[in-house]
Order: structure tokens, then sequence, then C-alpha cells
């Protein structure tokens, strides 16, 4: 279908302000026009806290969003997008208190470590630090330990779906549910998704590039399934996933080839393409109906697959 509207509104007034690409910039100066970018907010939640996880050599920031209720409550561990380099706590806030609100859910937001500073595997190792964290302090956070989620969108999605074959791999933490928002599943610039959607739609294939060269020491490491899970050999036994994609996103197929790789391995997996949207809408909700759509849909099957 064509670009939604209210989509190609936010792409205008983005060319107007003469928003640089991001591919064109040093990582630090990326993180500062990324940071500039108005925010959108979320409801009010019942208590949000700040903490810092200690993991070995240093300590992970990560926010708590607590649910009105009485609790155990299930828990979604979150991981932002931002190809691995950009990206924060604050700027997932109003996501955050979204799916906290909608799903019922202890949010836990994870400041990971950034790239080129830290590169893969890094990040994932902060993410898997902190979801461990989380299973043993079940109690602490008034969290049932068998419902705990993990959830991430863009470079946050990749990082949800190698950290579910991480704690596949290693024997645990179990985990019920894992939310892949337009996730990136292979470094792989020539699928037809990227063709089609190279330039013009925000997410452009030179920036998810520049996104990878970042994150990797070496070409090889692309390979590593950690890294591109869709070259993963098993998808067994991997928790049940939502696959939520964008039409006009370099990382559409990736995103649907994974979603279809989980189900032939027998993982229960909903796929949700959104027409006429461009990567990123997720957090486009101020602006974008179907950002709003879309946050509701994941709280609901979040809530649909914790609740006891």
């Amino acid at each position: 279908m064509p670009l939604d509207p209210q989509a190609q509104d936010l792409l205008t007034q983005m060319e107007a302000a003469g928003f640089p690409p991001l591919h064109e910039l040093t990582a630090a100066q990326a993180r500062d026009h990324v940071n500039a970018l108005p925010l959108g907010t979320g409801p009010e939640v019942r208590q949000v806290e700040d903490l810092f996880i200690a993991v070995p050599d240093h300590s992970v920031p990560v926010r708590v969003y607590t649910p009105e209720g009485t609790g155990p409550f299930p828990a979604l561990v979150w991981f932002h997008g931002g190809g691995w380099v950009v990206g924060n706590v604050p700027r997932a806030d109003g996501v955050a208190r979204h799916l906290c609100d909608g799903s019922g859910c202890v949010v836990v937001s994870v400041d990971y470590r950034l790239a080129p500073e830290t590169k893969f595997p890094g990040p994932l190792e902060d993410c898997f630090a902190v979801t461990k964290w989380v299973a043993v302090n079940a109690a602490a956070l008034n969290i049932d330990a068998a419902r705990i989620a993990v959830g991430g969108d863009s470079a946050g999605g990749n990082l949800t779906a190698a950290l579910t074959l991480m704690a596949r791999d290693q024997g645990g933490p179990d985990l019920a549910y894992q939310l892949l928002v337009y996730p990136v599943t292979d470094m792989d610039f020539d699928t037809q998704s990227y063709l089609d959607n190279a330039e013009g739609y925000l997410l452009t294939r030179d920036t998810m590039i520049w996104f990878w060269d970042h994150y990797i020491s070496e070409r090889e490491d692309g390979r590593n399934p950690y890294a591109s899970p869709l070259r993963a050999d098993d998808l067994s036994g991997l928790p049940p996933a939502l696959v939520i994609t964008a039409e006009y996103d370099p990382l559409r197929d990736e995103g649907e080839a994974y979603a279809e790789k989980l189900k032939a391995y027998g993982v229960s997996t909903e796929l949700s393409r959104y027409d006429g949207m461009v990567h990123g809408f997720f957090e486009m909700y101020g602006a974008v109906d179907r950002g709003v759509e879309a946050l509701a849909h994941a709280s609901r099957a979040l809530k649909a697959a914790l609740d006891a």
C-alpha cells in the first residue's frame, strides 16, 4: 500500500529540518542528533526506579517500571533500538511506560553499552547478564520468575533474538516470550526489502552498513548466530514470539524470514507486517496512529502470553 500519510509527514518534516544521515556522522555526533529529537511521553505507572546492575568489570544502568496492582507481576526485559550505536533508556521511556501500562508487566529497560566503544558481543553480554539478574532477583522485584519475557526494537530486537539463543544454549534463564519489533536478524544488505527501501524511508541501507561496521570487529563476526540469529542452525526450544515488521523498512525481509524460520522449528510465532509504515514507527506513537496500534498489539500479546 502507499506510504502512510502520517509517516510521510514526519519524513517531510525531518527533511525540512535538515536532519543529517547518520552514516555521515561520527558515533558521538549521531548520538547528539538523535538525543535532540523530541520524545514521546507515556502513561503514568505506579513506580519508576533507576538501578545499576553489577556485572563483571562494570555495571549496567536499568530503569524498572512497575504497574498498578499487587503482583507478583510478569516481566518484560526491554532492549532499546538504535543500531547498537545510539539510543538509551531515557529515549525508550515512553515505549517502556506504554508496555508496562498496557501489558501489566514490570518492565526492566536496559542501558547496555554501545558500539563502537563496546563491540560485539559486549552489548549482548550486558543484556544477558541483566536478564539473568532479573530471574535471580525476581522475588525482590515482585516478579514471577516463571513469566519473564524479553523484547526490543531494531537492534534491540537483534539482541532479544540472540539472547534467547544464548539462554537456550547456556541452560537458562527460562524465558516465556519474545517480542521482536522490526528486528535486525542478519548481516545481509541485498534482500529485496533492502533494495526496495534503500533510501527515503528514514532508515537507509548505508546507515545499516554503518551500524554494522560499528558493531562488529571483523566481517566474520556478522556470520555468528549471536550477531545474525537468522544464521542459527537450529531455532528449536526458543520462547513463543511476536514479530512486528514495517512495509517500507530495509529490515522487513529478514524479520519476516526469522519469523518463518521460528515457525519451521516449531516455535509458536505471530508475524504482523504493518503496511504503509517505516522503520521506527513503534516509537512514533505521538504522531503516527499505527504506532499506537502496534504498542497496543504488543501489550495485548504480552498480556495473553504471560497471564497466569
